[in-house]
């Protein structure tokens, strides 16, 4: 999640655990704490140039429910012992506070699709339960709301109720976000059977800044296809689009070591292309075709072979006004029926005619 997200979540926990008499300081304690595993990209910036390993790094040591707890308690530990202030004079319920302030961090990156290492260092593939969207105001506001409450509260008993209401109600969003993906996975779950993809791996993630509008994306042998939900406008089959990708060169350059470590953090939801000799590798899960955050060039075509190269990320220009508007419309209109054109998107079909 964005860091304003993480630190009003951490200095929420921290002050709703604390003893009243210790608010303040709770919430400067649980913001910091709250923003402490993202500084991970820090020394990845410093002492790493290659743009896939800063990528699939981030959220691993740092994010893992291994590592955080032991974290936690070194860092209450150092206070308890050596501090004179808030920590001693109530150890346990500050315990907790820096435990939990600390462990909903990488709990709450979970819920997007970026994907979060948190049982590192086993090698499993990074979780993203893809249920919110990195940047969501519905969940951070009634945070902010209880932050700022009991940041002028104090010990009154309005900040506690201030604070555990945000708690509640922000949880109860991503409890609803959960719900909402439910419903797009079964309605994709229907169309892709429909169109012989029942089986296909697929995903669903939310379009930015809300949970109304769903993008469910499901891979074919020759590419994948895309296709919208909204749970406002939208009755009937979901309408899917199909795209090329060059699997071709995908299987060719497999053993290549930033392919292997891309395939294995995006879980293999990546579009493969060929352009001016070199093997581009875009990540389908943030962003919608043709525009996505992270491309990388990761392989040089030599004769037939494909040979690895120092991997670059690209920077392709994004509309992104256009994109947010068009967006935005979609969650109030449904698509046009099948077999006619939406506008801009030639109509193809979804399995394997183009």
């Amino acid at each position: 999640m964005d860091s304003l997200t993480q630190i009003v979540l951490g200095g929420a926990v921290a002050a709703a655990i604390a003893p009243a008499g210790h608010r303040r300081a709770a919430l400067l304690a649980g913001a910091a704490l709250g923003t402490l595993p993202d500084l991970d990209s820090l020394p990845l910036a410093l002492f790493t140039d290659d743009p896939v390993a800063r990528m699939t790094l981030h959220r691993g040591l740092s994010h893992s429910l291994l590592v955080l707890p032991l974290v936690g308690w070194a860092i209450w530990w150092l206070f308890r012992r050596y501090g004179k202030g808030r920590v001693a004079e109530s150890p346990r319920r500050w315990f907790w506070a820096i435990q939990l302030a600390l462990l909903t961090h990488p709990l709450l990156d979970a819920f997007t699709v970026y994907g979060t290492q948190l049982l590192w260092p086993l090698p499993l593939r990074p979780v993203m339960w893809s249920s919110v969207f990195i940047i969501d105001p519905a969940y951070t506001l009634w945070l902010l709301l209880a932050c700022v409450v009991a940041w002028f509260a104090r010990e009154r008993r309005l900040a506690s109720h201030a604070l555990v209401a945000g708690l509640a109600l922000s949880s109860a969003y991503l409890g609803w976000s959960l719900l909402a993906k439910a419903m797009v996975e079964r309605e994709a779950q229907r169309s892709l059977a429909a169109m012989g993809l029942g089986e296909a791996p697929r995903f669903s993630v939310p379009m930015p800044f809300n949970t109304l509008l769903w993008r469910v994306v499901a891979m074919t042998p020759d590419g994948f296809v895309e296709g919208e939900r909204s749970l406002v406008a939208d009755r009937g089959p979901m309408q899917f689009r199909a795209y090329d990708s060059d699997t071709q060169a995908l299987a060719e350059a497999a053993e290549i070591p930033a392919v292997v470590r891309l395939a294995w953090f995006n879980h293999g939801f990546m579009k493969a292309r060929v352009r001016d000799g070199r093997l581009e590798l875009s990540d389908l899960r943030m962003g919608a075709e043709p525009d996505y955050t992270f491309v990388f060039a990761v392989a040089a075509r030599d004769g037939d072979a494909w040979h690895a190269m120092p991997p670059e990320q690209l920077r392709l220009p994004w509309e992104a006004p256009r994109r947010l508007a068009s967006m935005w419309e979609r969650i109030w209109n449904a698509p046009p029926p099948a077999g006619m054109p939406e506008a801009g998107t030639p109509v193809q079909d979804a399995v394997g005619g183009r």
